[in-house]
């Protein structure tokens, strides 16, 4: 699975991977051609700064354990961390090649001529024929950046859930956590319930007045769950993710009550998520996908809970993030830092993080490629973090990235390597 679909690959390739176009036009124009496959999807559409997508694996880990032998269950994330297939998972499987494919072709061919279809355009209406042509009795539909203008709004969800919302994406978003709490707020729909995880008082003020305005019945992830609902069996580490499971439990008692629905909470809903790279233990690393202050501060918290310190910090940034942030929130925790380039066109050299690092007033010294360093930090604690394209690389270097891999079950491969 590592290649992904060739043909698929080489067909975006052109597009503009990156970018992003105010407004929802294009794809609803690509998705009329199609024919609507969103109007068919059962959806829940999740939004949020940091932990939307480990909110999103958890609600699909319980529904595919409440739903088991009666309907499958669809989640669209992003980004990868090696295969593009890890975005499209059925049953918390990632599709396969030549399922992918036949999608992409369809994609392909309603884009046609056009030039104006961004490359995350693309994918998410390949999200929505595959699982339309699935007749999925769920599609949980992560947002890629912001809400109201996010190419997956074009959805009409069953149910909306506003994760933990931080400084990130300011050029796009605003450059205060309540502009950019309105924007992710655009995904609240009249009449659909929403659930907000734990956020400071500016942010709730602005996702409640959203949701009163639209008549969405609001619901606060803190006031109707707790850390005492988790199960004792949960697989992630970190404090952080005991929120990210809070907001989950709440999401899924709620679509209990306004639905009257099966999801009532098992012993072990989340026992078998799978959401690999964030705070990930493998031997004596540890592999987080922080690339940004708020997410770099959860990390923190979880270190600190540890007593971790005196870590080698292996970390490699794509050029447009918050770097100095990220790296004033783990220096306490660093004795030795080692700059990397990520395997991405974005990525700053080893130099530029290098020096970024003892700008931040880190011992600090470039490194020629992930493997070298990883090599040099041997057997001492070490942190990999500062870009999801590092953290895939890193676990496939450290032998647990988590599908087709011999065989082995996702779930015991992870449980495996904490």
């Amino acid at each position: 699975m590592r290649e992904g679909p060739t043909a698929f690959i080489e067909s975006l390739a052109a597009r503009r991977r990156f970018g992003m176009r105010p407004g929802l036009d294009a794809i609803r124009s690509l998705c009329a051609r199609l024919g609507n496959p969103q109007d068919s999807l059962r959806a829940i559409h999740v939004a949020g700064t940091n932990g939307k997508g480990a909110v999103c694996a958890l609600l699909s880990s319980a529904l595919c354990a409440v739903e088991k032998q009666k309907c499958s269950v669809g989640l669209y994330t992003s980004p990868h961390l090696l295969a593009l297939n890890e975005r499209f998972r059925i049953d918390d499987k990632p599709v396969g090649d030549a399922e992918l494919e036949a999608a992409a072709r369809r994609v392909e061919e309603a884009v046609g001529e056009s030039s104006d279809v961004t490359f995350f355009e693309a994918l998410t209406a390949v999200a929505f024929v595959l699982f339309a042509e699935r007749k999925l009795g769920w599609a949980i539909l992560e947002c890629g950046l912001g809400g109201r203008l996010d190419a997956t709004n074009i959805c009409s969800p069953a149910l909306a859930v506003i994760t933990r919302i931080g400084l990130d994406h300011c050029q796009w978003l605003g450059s205060t956590v309540e502009a950019i709490a309105a924007e992710k707020s655009g995904i609240i729909k009249p009449g659909v319930p929403v659930v907000l995880g734990r956020n400071d008082q500016r942010v709730r003020t602005v996702v409640e007045t959203r949701a009163a305005e639209v008549g969405a019945p609001f619901h606060y992830a803190p006031d109707i769950a707790d850390e005492s609902e988790i199960p004792n069996d949960f697989p992630l580490s970190g404090s952080f993710n005991r929120e990210n499971a809070v907001t989950a439990i709440a999401a899924l008692k709620v679509l209990a009550s306004h639905l009257s629905h099966t999801s009532s909470l098992l012993p072990s809903p989340f026992s078998h998520v799978v959401w690999p790279g964030r705070f990930q233990k493998v031997g004596n690393f540890i592999v987080d996908g922080a690339h940004n202050p708020p997410g770099a501060t959860a990390l923190a918290g979880a270190l600190r809970e540890e007593g971790l310190t005196g870590l080698n910090l292996i970390a490699g940034f794509c050029g447009d993030k918050d770097i100095s942030g990220v790296l004033g929130a783990l220096k306490p925790f660093v004795k030795h830092a080692m700059a990397v380039r990520t395997n991405n066109s974005r990525s700053l050299t080893a130099a530029e993080t290098a020096a970024a690092m003892k700008s931040a007033e880190m011992d600090a010294a470039e490194y020629p490629s992930l493997g070298d360093a990883i090599k040099t930090a041997g057997t001492s604690p070490t942190l990999i973090c500062g870009s999801l394209f590092l953290v895939g690389e890193a676990l496939e270097a450290l032998g647990a990235y988590p599908w087709d891999l011999a065989g082995r079950d996702a779930s015991e491969l992870l449980t495996a390597s904490r």
